[in-house]
């Protein structure tokens, strides 16, 4: 997100905490009681129960509950901004419940990662870390190699979640779920995911051993962009598995935040275009959101999303402007 994008006002203290009053605590007092019951499987089942109505966390099928909002990282460390200001946009998430924080080999190079890696320094357990292996790396023993050179630039000794970044045409799905699966026994990994495979992918993984191990699809999926409502999100719901989006302000400029109907349903809340388009995202509590942002203020714009529930005539408003896919 860029300011001069923006054409919304930034909420002062008053009117976000308002907000959060209205949910009975402020979100970071929802941050607080996350870290606080983070553990080995979950982040906390208690939490769950209290907050799963309001569609604020999403559960993995192995019972670890996270919150439906979390941070991306494609383009951060890479001259956007300078990187003590990501750090700091980073270490603003963690602090309003934004804890899932999801990066890639890939993104700069491995520049993303060890950004990351400073700003969760000191707060690695409460923290959900998500990476992501290139396929290119995965044949032999190409998915150990690669994760613990990513491990090494965010300076940990696991991962929450590690993913397959792109489906490989090169190397089976039978090896590279016994690679997860051993990385998972040996402790590097706690759960396993993939990232954009379509409903055919997702098939074929479940026929190979293990393969319904896997905790999540990390795809592209916004208001604008609901193609995956079609038959991938169904499939997914369908087998107990959360999606993961990717993109949820509409890609590289993110459009949405320009978009005049999302514009006019924040000036109802008193929240800005991004929080809408992202509860928006999050509203079905089977979906996890991660934007990104190298800024604290619009990180917290992005936030509000998670104690924010848009109403039925919004929701159909929505659906006019950016209808869902015909079957």
């Amino acid at each position: 997100m860029k300011s001069e994008d923006m054409n919304k006002r930034l909420l002062n203290r008053r009117e976000f905490n308002g907000l959060c009053a209205a949910l009975g605590s402020s979100l970071p007092a929802v941050a607080t009681t996350i870290a606080a019951l983070s553990s080995e499987s979950t982040f906390s089942a208690a939490f769950g129960a209290a907050s799963n109505d309001a569609e604020r966390t999403v559960k993995f099928h192995d019972g670890t509950i996270v919150p439906a909002l979390g941070q991306g990282s494609a383009n951060l460390a890479q001259g956007r901004h300078p990187e003590t200001v990501e750090e700091e946009a980073l270490r603003t998430g963690i602090s309003l419940g934004m804890t899932l924080i999801d990066t890639a080999e890939i993104y700069g190079n491995g520049s993303s990662e060890k950004l990351i890696g400073s700003a969760i320094a000191g707060q690695r357990d409460r923290v959900f870390l998500v990476s992501k292996v290139w396929p290119n790396h995965v044949a032999g023993n190409g998915i150990a190699r690669a994760c613990e050179a990513s491990l090494a630039r965010l300076g940990t000794d696991h991962f929450d979640l590690y993913l397959l970044h792109w489906p490989s045409r090169d190397t089976g799905l039978s090896s590279i779920v016994a690679a997860f699966e051993g990385l998972r026994a040996a402790g590097k990994i706690r759960a396993w995911g993939v990232s954009n495979f379509k409903v055919g992918d997702m098939r074929e993984l479940f026929r190979v051993p293990h393969g319904d191990r896997c905790a999540t699809n990390q795809v592209l999926y916004n208001v604008g962009s609901r193609g995956i409502e079609h038959d991938l999100l169904p499939w997914c719901e369908q087998h107990g598995m959360p999606v993961m989006a990717y993109s949820p302000l509409g890609g590289p400029g993110a459009s949405l935040l320009r978009d005049p109907t999302l514009a006019r349903i924040g000036a109802a809340h008193s929240c800005s275009a991004a929080a809408v388009a992202l509860a928006w995202t999050i509203r079905s509590g089977n979906v996890i959101a991660i934007p990104e942002s190298g800024s604290a203020a619009h990180v917290k714009e992005n936030a509000v999303a998670l104690s924010l529930t848009l109403t039925s005539q919004e929701l159909q408003s929505l659906d006019t402007a950016y209808p869902p896919p015909s079957r």
